[in-house]
């Protein structure tokens, strides 16, 4: 998420030339490999360092983040909070914040939802009341932050660190010009075109006018509203919105998708009025919604609900329910496929020399060799262990024991079968008995996580014949 304009803007920023025709999207014609070509041929400006940094910071955003909280932070040492105040700031924190989740984010940068005209007024007046810049400005910077996520074309990269991501990316002098994002549907709102035009007024009315003055003339405190609702509830705004962009990048599951840094942590949903859901977010932008469940925390879904059902707010978008659940069950199996990668399994057939039914007898005589489901299983480390006793493997070396194995004699469990399989140590030439093919496959082998390009079962594949004393070795 976006936040205060520098005072030199980049010049896709800047008030447009009448020249320039702001209803033709800006990417129409950029080229297909737009990314790669930016960043190789045009140079950003020289890192910083101990020797050029007091020319490379951006004084203007560096006095509002740092002087907003001194002054906040004094002025409460020598003002009384009252509870009526405390209440309206809170309240008035979730009015602006929402002006952006719901306007700013959710509903332009977005087009999550349509907006009735008087609430597109109302979320354009209390937005400015965080004092994030203009909804045209705060938009094209977000837009470019979804495209170009994690590279130099993102104005907040969080690859860039958490102070960086938070709020150093405003106070130093951007290193490079944003990539390229269309606002041009923007550029045609009258709403946008208005607040753009009165932002500074807006600014002043709504960050520190309006809260200065519902507490004077309701309750007579003038200064509390000033100090609570005005310098102190604007610093809350503005690290609720910072958190976004550094919070969500940092903290928290991507139970979505991990080829970005958004997560999405309760933690941050809590900061942010609902923006917490950042993994979920960045994979489904035009959803309404933040949080999916309807327990997760997101007021800022429920504001949107709430308007649809009082008529201001319609066509509330949502992503196929089937989509996203396709995302978490990628998600889910990329663990499981960590989790199997991390654990011993047994060799496949491939890996296993083919024994003929003599050589298996002869074998035997030097080892405990034991046949089921046509491989033959070194069981030597077993016998005393086993829990029926020793004497039920000793009278099947040498011998077939797959009936036996499964439910003549006691039909082993799924763990048993797993274990059995990892004694492997050849394949019978001839293979299983028919109608025992399933028995080949230990039950932790059925289900299994592969790649598009490891779908061939290693079980139907060739193996070469090589009788002889191969399993010896």
């Amino acid at each position: 998420m976006s936040s205060i304009p520098p005072p030199s803007m980049p010049s896709s920023t800047r008030q447009p030339s009448k020249l320039v025709d702001e209803s033709v999207p800006v990417d129409l014609n950029i080229p297909d490999n737009y990314v790669q070509h930016t960043l190789k041929t045009t140079k950003s400006l020289p890192p910083v360092t101990w020797s050029n940094w007091t020319s490379e910071l951006d004084y203007l955003n560096v006095a509002i983040l740092t002087l907003t909280p001194l002054v906040g932070l004094l002025g409460a040492y020598f003002t009384k909070l009252r509870w009526e105040t405390c209440l309206f700031a809170i309240f008035y924190y979730y009015v602006t914040g929402l002006g952006i989740t719901a306007g700013y984010h959710r509903l332009w940068a977005h087009r999550a939802y349509n907006a009735s005209l008087p609430l597109q007024y109302f979320l354009a007046i209390v937005g400015a009341g965080a004092v994030e810049g203009s909804v045209k400005w705060w938009s094209r910077g977000h837009r470019a932050h979804h495209r170009y996520t994690d590279t130099d074309l993102d104005p907040y990269n969080a690859h860039r660190g958490f102070f960086y991501s938070h709020v150093g990316w405003m106070m130093i002098k951007p290193r490079r010009k944003p990539g390229v994002a269309d606002v041009s549907d923007l550029a045609k709102n009258p709403v946008i075109r208005w607040q753009h035009k009165h932002y500074i007024l807006l600014i002043f009315l709504m960050g520190f006018i309006v809260p200065t003055i519902i507490p004077w003339v309701l309750w007579g405190d003038a200064q509390g509203g000033y100090i609570y609702a005005g310098v102190l509830r604007l610093c809350f705004v503005h690290h609720s919105t910072f958190c976004v962009n550094s919070l969500a990048h940092w903290l928290g599951e991507t139970p979505f998708d991990d080829k970005h840094t958004p997560r999405d942590h309760l933690i941050t949903a809590l900061a942010t009025i609902g923006e917490g859901y950042h993994n979920f977010h960045h994979q489904f932008p035009m959803d309404y919604r933040n949080a999916i469940k309807w327990y997760q925390y997101d007021p800022t879904k429920w504001f949107i609900w709430t308007c649809q059902k009082l008529g201001l707010a319609s066509h509330l978008k949502v992503f196929p329910d089937n989509e996203v659940r396709k995302g978490q069950l990628t998600m889910e199996l990329k663990k499981l496929r960590e989790t199997q990668e991390k654990l011993v399994w047994p060799n496949d057939s491939d890996d296993l020399p083919v024994i003929s039914w003599n050589s298996f007898q002869e074998q035997a005589q030097k080892r405990p060799l034991i046949l089921i489901s046509g491989f033959i299983h070194d069981v030597g480390t077993f016998v005393d262990e086993h829990p029926g006793g020793p004497h039920l493997l000793i009278k099947f070396i040498g011998k077939d024991a797959t009936t036996a194995f499964f439910g003549g004699v006691y039909d082993h469990s799924n763990a048993a079968h797993n274990l059995l399989a990892m004694k492997r140590v050849g394949v019978l030439h001839g293979g299983a008995p028919h109608g025992l093919e399933d028995k080949m496959i230990p039950p932790s082998q059925r289900l299994k996580i592969a790649r598009y390009n490891e779908l061939t079962s290693p079980y139907n594949s060739s193996t070469a014949y090589s009788d002889g004393e191969g399993m010896l070795g």
